[in-house]
């Protein structure tokens, strides 16, 4: 007869083996441990049992109590701590079944490095990370309000760092409780230790007998039995899992059988070394004995097995054992040496058995060989995967994205000094898309780093390559920092090499790395890529390039060609399951739609791409699109809408502030609290935004905040400051060349004016508003001026022709559905506007109608017929920009007009002023030209 031992394959899996077999109430057992499930209200693989709980009653009841059940204060952190085979995680489950609330699994028995630890707590917990913010920083805030059990099992190899992560929710999550499994406390202030040993003799006995009453309906009956039985419990130090796989031999031995193969080797199997820890002598010695079973190609191949992170299949088996023979596979496999993976046809080593298998790699001085054949693989299967980048993305990111751990692994390896540098940064080329679209920008561009780092003066087309990585990781994670310039290098180096194909994503990266703050670059570098995308067939460039070019249209509130080509990009972004870049395109569409002032496709639009961007699960994207769909939300007139649409990803950024670069939130957030009237905290989320992304004020996202930023400002009484930021939004508009940011700027200038009594000064940055506004087909805004107007109109006694205004206006509100974002007192001084002339004539004015009422019939002043204040706001920029040394296509291009009219608006200034040519025009120019108020209105 064969010996039997007890070995184990991780903290609470513990077989029995003989001669090799496994009988079917084994095979059953290891179905009913390999069974997991994910209810309602329990995230993580939380493992599910098809055999009641026999015993530990008053281990359950300490912990129910501990955890809750008991009249004292709850413990918010209990440790389970107890050896290998003493049922902790079995214990654990038992009371996360009974936990009333939200429960969040987290296995870390395959979990070998302490820093993977928090990802492995976020990817259970569904808490988003950015690479910029930090993972533990993001953890704690996507928790901060969140009731929660969160267990932690089998801690044992990395109980430093599951000790940071609990000390850091215990200080900042109140309404976490922390559940661990492992082998040794925590030692973090506030544990509750609670120790797992034996179970008790009786208790032992029932599982025994429990376990193996299917095989053996008689089983116990005789004295015999029984007193076998009791020994081989005793002998098994009444340790669980060991019991039920001793019970799971009942089919072909009896338990005195049992009993006598524990002879030869029971003294390993509960004595260690003296002062070792209790599952590293048992578990050791187990699986040491097993091991002593297998034929040499099966013990060759276990220890070969031990390289990989993760999950592998009978193709990577194969690789790093240089031996395409299933044969040595299959007889681990009906060991159970190697169990199976998450998907069929993947298996994987749990970590104990890895950990063993890695030493006797080291004896055996095959870890360089062997990790060298799993970098080369890992790399073949990443060149292989390449094309999935050409036609399914989705597809892309899960099969690489469940091969996570095993590429830091080979990375890690592959990335030092030597011959094997060449494949590691071969590999950290081929994964750019990876980190740039999971939230891991911060390892994407450190690996990326180290692999430039050890050729720094290489000039191949590899280099190439992993310099437009670090551009692609940078778009999401910091592009004014890195992507400009990591582009720019990799595209004169792919030009050296003749790579059309990766000049195109080059050019098209350096597009979106000019986009921030120089839209007549990006254009150039948009229109370069689109036309290499098309000469060579990628894609993604000519897909992304249109869009890119949509963008900058929309920029200069060009919206029809705008949109047009946004819907055009997105489609064919889609059929490439190019999620990101297509999220960014609805969401442009959708604040297009708005600020055209048709809401239902600005609804579509930002709806959708929130809807693309949500399987990605990463906080640059989903948060813009998120972020999008609020300001949506918002000038529907739906506030709790809006914060809903924000729910997801506020949490993530409440503690990092303006770290984190996710485009759009912190405006989002800033008109939400203006809107309800929390100036101060609006005051601090638009200042953020305009400090995003780095420190420069001339971006385009930065002008865009400084608007509804001096209206905050204005609302909390910082009139100075209201007036430098109206002011800067307004040259930062120019500078960039946005009209709407300009039109918005001269819209605070005109409120501030009015507030500080100078109506005159209002009146016209309201018309000059409302004439950009008209040019550029902004429809919802101009509804804005128009109230704005009409209610200076009721100012300045005019209320017949405030009344047919501002009925024009709430008539288009109503057509619309949109409704104005202004801070209260600003909302209601319209109100009170029209409550004054509630008895005027309305008139039948529709907007269009208004707007033409009002730029043709009013004005502050009349405006002579010669002199300075002869001249209309449009000449006056022209010359401005004239006396500023500008030529004629620089003003045309500053002003979105063509040279034949500029040339044509400065012939008529000329002669209303009485000069000849610019010269003269510079030395007569009055020093209050670029002062709005100094233009009358018609």
């Amino acid at each position: 007869m064969s010996a039997i031992t007890v070995w184990g394959l991780g903290e609470e899996e513990v077989w029995l083996v003989m001669g090799g077999m496994l009988g079917p109430v084994a095979r059953r057992y290891i179905g009913q441990v390999a069974e997991m499930r994910q209810d309602g209200g329990r995230m993580g693989t939380t493992p599910v049992y098809r055999t009641a709980l026999v015993g530990r009653v008053a281990e359950r009841a300490a912990l129910a109590h501990a955890l809750g059940g008991g009249d004292d204060a709850a413990a918010r952190l209990v440790t389970l701590a107890g050896p290998g085979g003493a049922g902790k995680t079995r214990l654990a489950a038992d009371a996360a079944a009974a936990w009333d609330g939200d429960v969040a699994w987290v296995e870390l028995a395959a979990v070998a490095e302490g820093e993977r630890v928090v990802s492995a707590v976020t990817d259970a917990t569904g808490v988003l990370v950015d690479g910029v913010l930090g993972p533990v920083r993001s953890l704690v805030a996507g928790l901060a309000e969140r009731r929660l059990l969160l267990c932690m099992d089998n801690a044992e190899q990395v109980v430093d760092a599951v000790a940071a992560v609990a000390d850091a929710l215990l200080s900042s999550c109140p309404e976490v409780t922390l559940l661990v499994t492992s082998r040794e406390p925590l030692d973090v202030p506030g544990e509750t230790v609670q120790r797992v040993g034996a179970l008790a003799p009786d208790e032992a006995f029932a599982l025994f007998v429990a376990r193996g009453g299917d095989a053996r309906p008689d089983l116990a009956r005789s004295d015999a039995d029984a007193a076998a039985i009791r020994s081989l419990c005793g002998r098994l130090d009444g340790l669980p899992l060991a019991l039920e796989l001793a019970a799971a031999w009942l089919r072909t031995l009896t338990p005195a059988q049992i009993d006598a193969g524990l002879d030869d080797r029971f003294a390993l199997l509960t004595r260690g070394p003296r002062g070792a820890a209790a599952r590293h002598a048992t578990l050791a010695a187990s699986i040491d004995w097993s091991h002593d079973l297998l034929a040499e190609p099966e013990r060759t191949l276990l220890r070969r097995l031990s390289v990989f992170a993760g999950p592998f299949d009978a193709v990577a088996a194969a690789a790093v054992n240089a031996d395409p023979s299933p044969a040595a596979l299959a007889r681990l496999v009906d060991q159970s040496l190697v169990v199976p993976g998450g998907v069929p046809g993947e298996h994987r080593l749990l970590e104990s058995v890895r950990e063993y298998a890695g030493t006797r790699l080291r004896e055996a001085g095959e870890e360089e060989v062997t990790r060298d054949r799993h970098l080369a693989h890992l790399l073949a299967e990443v060149r292989a995967a390449a094309p999935l980048l050409d036609r399914d993305r989705d597809a892309w990111r899960e099969r690489l994205g469940a091969r996570a751990g095993d590429l830091r692994a080979a990375l890690a390896w592959g990335l030092r000094d030597g011959e094997r540098a060449q494949r590691g940064r071969e590999l950290a080329a081929e994964l750019p898309w990876l980190w740039h679209i999971a939230g891991r920008g911060h390892e994407g561009i450190t690996t990326l780093g180290r692999a430039l780092a050890l050729a720094p003066d290489d000039r191949s087309l590899l280099q190439a390559r992993l310099l437009v990585g670090v551009a692609l990781v940078a778009d999401t994670a910091d592009p004014l920092d890195l992507e400009y310039d990591a582009a720019q290098r990799g595209l004169a180096l792919a030009t050296e090499h003749g790579d059309d194909r990766l000049r195109g994503l080059c050019l098209l990266l350096s597009g979106v790395g000019l986009l921030y703050t120089d839209l007549k670059g990006s254009r150039v570098a948009a229109d370069a890529a689109a036309e290499l995308g098309a000469q060579t067939g990628d894609a993604f460039v000519a897909h992304a390039a249109v869009v890119l070019r949509g963008i900058l249209h929309a920029l200069r509130d060009e919206h029809d060609v705008a949109d047009a080509l946004l819907a055009r990009g997105a489609e064919g972004l889609l059929q490439l399951g190019e999620r990101g870049v297509a999220s960014t395109a609805l969401g442009v569409r959708a604040q297009s739609a708005l600020l055209r002032a048709d809401l239902p496709a600005a609804l579509a639009h930002a709806r959708a791409a929130a809807e693309v961007a949500e399987p990605l699960a990463e906080a640059h994207r989903v948060g813009a699109a998120r972020s999008a769909l609020a300001l949506v939300e918002l000038a529907a007139g739906d506030a709790e809408a809006a914060r809903a649409a924000l729910a997801s990803v506020v949490r993530l950024v409440d503690r990092g502030g303006n770290a984190l670069f996710v485009p759009g939130l912190a405006r989002a957030r800033g008109m939400l609290a203006l809107v309800a009237g929390d100036a101060a905290e609006a005051v601090r989320w638009l200042a953020g935004e305009a400090r995003l992304p780095g420190d420069a004020p001339d971006t385009y996202l930065a002008a865009a905040a400084l608007p509804p930023l001096a209206a905050a400002q204005a609302a909390v009484g910082q009139d100075d400051a209201a007036h430098a930021t109206a002011a800067r939004a307004l040259s930062g508009g120019r500078a960039i060349a946005l009209p709407r940011v300009v039109a918005d700027a001269l819209e605070q200038q005109g409120w501030l004016a009015h507030e500080a009594g100078d109506d005159d000064a209002a009146i016209a940055c309201h018309q000059r508003a409302l004439a950009l506004r008209v040019e550029h087909g902004l429809d919802g805004p101009a509804t804005d001026s128009l109230e704005a107007l009409g209610l200076l109109m009721v100012s300045t006694e005019r209320p017949d022709m405030a009344a047919r205004v501002l009925a024009a206006a709430a008539r288009e509100r109503v057509r619309t559905g949109l409704v104005p974002t202004l801070p209260p007192h600003r909302a209601a001084a319209i109100a009170t506007a029209r409550a004054a002339v509630a008895g005027e004539d309305p008139g039948d004015l529709d907007r269009p109608a208004a707007v033409a009422y009002v730029r043709r019939t009013w004005g502050p002043r009349r405006r002579p017929g010669t002199g300075w204040g002869a001249l209309t706001p449009t000449e006056r920029e022209v010359v401005r920009l004239a006396v500023e040394g500008l030529n004629n296509p620089q003003i045309g291009g500053k002003l979105y007009m063509s040279r034949s009219t500029v040339k044509t608006h400065l012939s008529h200034a000329f002669a209303k002023v009485g000069v000849a040519n610019r010269t003269e025009l510079a030395a007569a120019a009055p020093p209050d030209l670029g002062d709005p108020a100094a233009t009358p209105s018609r």
